[in-house]
């Protein structure tokens, strides 16, 4: 029984958490595009909570969990940073 929790417990990709900081260029609601300033492009997903009023201009951060070598994972939060 050891040996089985053992072996699932090494296959387990773990989840590693991460986040990025910076300036809105555009965000397209429709498509859930985001396009920071550095030309970063982030593919969000629909059901995803955001700020009503996010537009060009906004400071941001964006928090996620990664997936390995996988990249992005699942995403956390947007929020954003007042100045």
């Amino acid at each position: 029984m050891r040996t089985a929790i053992l072996a699932l417990a090494l296959l387990a990709t773990p989840a590693f958490a991460d986040s990025t900081s910076g300036t809105v260029l555009a965000f397209d609601r429709v498509d859930m595009i985001l396009v920071m300033k550095d030309r970063t492009v982030w593919e969000l997903p629909s059901d995803l909570e955001l700020p009503e009023d996010l537009k060009a201009n906004d400071r941001i951060v964006i928090d996620w969990d990664t997936n390995g070598d996988n990249g992005v994972g699942t995403f956390n939060s947007i929020t954003r940073v007042e100045e």
